[in-house]
């Protein structure tokens, strides 16, 4: 077991190099093996199961919240509208740089190259950080999941995604442990700002990037578990990075949307400024609790690719995923 952690550790650090790194199936060839039954047994492990039901879906906050007042400014989040889910699993955390770098190596492939931008390597590095990836790897991996562990994983729907972050479609406007943003009232000595509660400030962000000697300032990801989940057991959905989901983006969905179990346009709907097609995001990449943001109903539309100009460079620094099991039972 010793020299199983000693491999899986000097696996790890390598993902990243150059060609010069030992292909899993040459590795195993030299008798070493990669712990998958630990890695599935793990899996499961953190999947939360989400008993199905009604909710309505998208803005709900002019007709439902305390304030009577709408909680997004884009009209894609509207009209209200119902929907029925079937029964599903979700996993608690955003998919973390260990398991999918453990991923890339059990395949043989390598911590993609061509990302414009160094904080891409930086936010790499941590083990509970958020990996960054595009729609097709978000995909891929979910898919990579089904495979090894016999379980109908996939992305979740962006009603999936919605009723999760909801605590089951409850009027909630962030993920966050109570529906609220909460700071500390005030900074501790030699503090210029004040720590988040139960979201991430600015403040957090640079504490974490000077722990780990980033220089990535207020722009840093956070270890996925770093503060309290929603009541359903889930954690970061407001901030931390936005998520993909099956969904091809349309404005107009909602108007359109059926009643059980919507799955989103068969097909692209919507091009992006540089004529791209485009899948829907969920959640926020830094939400803060002075201005807002991260907000459950807000929507918004990516590239697949995660080019964020009219370039072939993909942008991944906010991009991250999770997957849900498509099976209406919990499981064992």
């Amino acid at each position: 077991m010793k020299n199983l952690v000693v491999v899986w550790l000097s696996a790890f650090l390598l993902v990243g190099c150059e060609q010069s790194e030992k292909p899993v199936e040459l590795l195993k060839k030299e008798g070493v093996a990669l712990d998958l039954e630990q890695f599935i047994a793990d899996l499961k492990g953190n999947l939360v199961y989400v008993e199905g039901g009604d909710f309505m879906m998208g803005d709900y906050g002019a007709q439902f919240g305390p304030e009577k007042l709408p909680y997004d400014a884009d009209k894609d989040s509207k009209p209200l509208h119902q929907v029925q889910l079937t029964g599903y699993s979700i996993e608690r955390f955003k998919v973390t740089n260990l398991a999918f770098q453990f991923y890339l190596k059990y395949n043989g492939m390598q911590l993609r190259q061509d990302v414009a931008g160094s904080m891409f390597k930086t936010f790499s590095i941590s083990p509970k950080n958020p990996a960054h990836m595009d729609w097709h790897e978000a995909n891929e991996y979910c898919n990579w999941l089904a495979d090894i562990s016999s379980l109908p994983f996939a992305l979740p729907t962006e009603a999936q995604w919605e009723y999760a972050a909801r605590s089951r479609g409850q009027f909630l406007m962030v993920a966050t442990d109570d529906g609220t943003y909460k700071v500390a009232r005030e900074a501790r000595n030699g503090e210029e700002g004040r720590r988040g509660i139960n979201i991430s400030t600015t403040w957090d962000r640079e504490a974490f990037a000077k722990e780990m000697g980033w220089r990535t300032e207020g722009l840093t990801v956070l270890p996925v578990d770093s503060f309290p989940p929603n009541p359903l057991g889930l954690y970061s959905m407001s901030d931390n990075g936005q998520e993909w989901v099956k969904d091809w983006y349309d404005p107009d969905y909602y108007k359109k949307s059926p009643l059980k179990d919507p799955q989103g346009p068969d097909s692209p709907m919507h091009k992006d400024y540089f004529g791209r097609d485009t899948k829907v995001v969920r959640g926020q990449e830094l939400a803060n609790p002075f201005w807002g943001g991260g907000v459950n109903v807000h929507r918004a539309a990516a590239d697949p690719s995660g080019r964020l100009f009219d370039n072939e460079l993909a942008y991944l620094s906010s991009k991250t995923a999770r997957c849900v099991v498509n099976n209406s039972e919990p499981l064992n």
